[in-house]
Protein backbone atom coordinates (compact mmCIF):
# COMPACT_ATOMS: atom_id res chain seq x y z
CA UNK A 1 0.00 0.00 0.00
CA UNK A 2 1.30 3.44 -0.88
CA UNK A 3 2.21 5.50 2.18
CA UNK A 4 0.22 8.73 1.93
CA UNK A 5 3.07 10.67 3.52
CA UNK A 6 5.51 9.52 0.84
CA UNK A 7 3.04 10.41 -1.89
CA UNK A 8 2.51 13.85 -0.39
CA UNK A 9 6.27 14.41 -0.25
CA UNK A 10 6.69 13.53 -3.91
CA UNK A 11 3.69 15.31 -5.40
CA UNK A 12 3.88 18.43 -3.26
CA UNK A 13 7.49 19.17 -4.12
CA UNK A 14 7.99 22.11 -6.41
CA UNK A 15 10.99 21.80 -8.67
CA UNK A 16 13.58 24.46 -8.01
CA UNK A 17 14.11 25.06 -11.69
CA UNK A 18 12.59 27.50 -14.13
CA UNK A 19 9.84 26.25 -16.43
CA UNK A 20 12.34 26.08 -19.27
CA UNK A 21 14.60 23.83 -17.21
CA UNK A 22 11.66 21.61 -16.28
CA UNK A 23 10.74 21.25 -19.92
CA UNK A 24 14.34 20.54 -20.87
CA UNK A 25 14.61 17.65 -18.47
CA UNK A 26 11.23 16.27 -19.53
CA UNK A 27 12.05 16.52 -23.22
CA UNK A 28 15.32 14.65 -22.91
CA UNK A 29 13.59 11.93 -20.89
CA UNK A 30 15.26 12.79 -17.59
CA UNK A 31 13.57 13.93 -14.42
CA UNK A 32 15.20 16.22 -11.90
CA UNK A 33 14.18 15.11 -8.42
CA UNK A 34 14.72 16.84 -5.13
CA UNK A 35 16.96 15.12 -2.61
CA UNK A 36 13.86 14.34 -0.53
CA UNK A 37 12.10 12.71 -3.50
CA UNK A 38 15.18 10.68 -4.35
CA UNK A 39 15.55 9.54 -0.74
CA UNK A 40 11.93 8.33 -0.53
CA UNK A 41 12.27 6.37 -3.78
CA UNK A 42 15.66 4.92 -2.90
CA UNK A 43 14.47 3.84 0.55
CA UNK A 44 11.65 1.89 -1.06
CA UNK A 45 14.02 0.27 -3.55
CA UNK A 46 16.46 -0.69 -0.80
CA UNK A 47 13.56 -2.34 1.05
CA UNK A 48 12.69 -4.36 -2.05
CA UNK A 49 16.35 -5.28 -2.46
CA UNK A 50 16.40 -6.61 1.09
CA UNK A 51 13.24 -8.60 0.47
CA UNK A 52 14.79 -10.16 -2.64
CA UNK A 53 17.87 -11.16 -0.65
CA UNK A 54 15.59 -12.75 1.91
CA UNK A 55 13.87 -14.75 -0.82
CA UNK A 56 17.25 -15.91 -2.13
CA UNK A 57 18.14 -17.18 1.34
CA UNK A 58 14.78 -18.92 1.61
CA UNK A 59 15.40 -20.75 -1.68
CA UNK A 60 18.95 -21.65 -0.67
CA UNK A 61 17.71 -23.08 2.64
CA UNK A 62 14.87 -25.03 0.99
CA UNK A 63 12.13 -23.03 2.73
CA UNK A 64 8.52 -24.12 2.38
CA UNK A 65 7.20 -23.09 -1.07
CA UNK A 66 4.08 -21.24 0.17
CA UNK A 67 6.31 -19.15 2.46
CA UNK A 68 8.46 -18.16 -0.52
CA UNK A 69 5.39 -17.38 -2.60
CA UNK A 70 4.14 -15.05 0.14
CA UNK A 71 7.46 -13.20 0.18
CA UNK A 72 7.43 -12.88 -3.61
CA UNK A 73 3.92 -11.45 -3.34
CA UNK A 74 5.19 -8.91 -0.80
CA UNK A 75 7.93 -7.83 -3.22
CA UNK A 76 5.40 -7.51 -6.04
CA UNK A 77 3.20 -5.32 -3.83
CA UNK A 78 6.17 -3.19 -2.80
CA UNK A 79 7.14 -2.63 -6.44
CA UNK A 80 3.55 -1.76 -7.33
CA UNK A 81 3.53 0.82 -4.53
CA UNK A 82 6.82 2.22 -5.83
CA UNK A 83 5.32 2.51 -9.33
CA UNK A 84 2.24 4.31 -7.99
CA UNK A 85 4.41 6.79 -6.15
CA UNK A 86 6.65 7.39 -9.16
CA UNK A 87 3.70 7.68 -11.52
CA UNK A 88 1.94 10.24 -9.31
CA UNK A 89 5.09 12.36 -9.25
CA UNK A 90 5.47 12.03 -13.03
CA UNK A 91 1.87 13.09 -13.68
CA UNK A 92 2.09 16.03 -11.29
CA UNK A 93 5.44 17.12 -12.69
CA UNK A 94 6.39 16.35 -16.28
CA UNK A 95 2.98 15.46 -17.69
CA UNK A 96 1.21 18.46 -16.17
CA UNK A 97 3.88 20.88 -17.38
CA UNK A 98 3.98 19.39 -20.87
CA UNK A 99 0.20 19.62 -21.21
CA UNK A 100 0.28 23.25 -20.05
CA UNK A 101 2.84 23.87 -22.77
CA UNK A 102 0.47 22.35 -25.35
CA UNK A 103 2.31 19.06 -25.74
CA UNK A 104 -0.75 16.83 -25.93
CA UNK A 105 1.35 13.89 -27.13
CA UNK A 106 2.33 13.39 -23.48
CA UNK A 107 -1.21 12.15 -22.81
CA UNK A 108 -0.73 9.50 -25.50
CA UNK A 109 2.65 8.58 -24.00
CA UNK A 110 1.07 8.25 -20.55
CA UNK A 111 -1.80 6.11 -21.88
CA UNK A 112 0.62 3.85 -23.74
CA UNK A 113 2.76 3.42 -20.64
CA UNK A 114 -0.29 2.62 -18.49
CA UNK A 115 -1.45 0.00 -20.99
CA UNK A 116 1.94 -1.72 -20.76
CA UNK A 117 2.06 -1.56 -16.97
CA UNK A 118 -1.52 -2.70 -16.42
CA UNK A 119 -1.57 -5.64 -18.82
Amino acid sequence: MVDVRDTEILISQKYKFSKEKEMEHCECRHTMRTEKERKVLMTRLKTVEGQIRGIEKMVESDAYCPDIVMQVSAVTNALNSFNKLLLAAHIRGCVTEDIREGKEDKVDELCSMLQKVMK
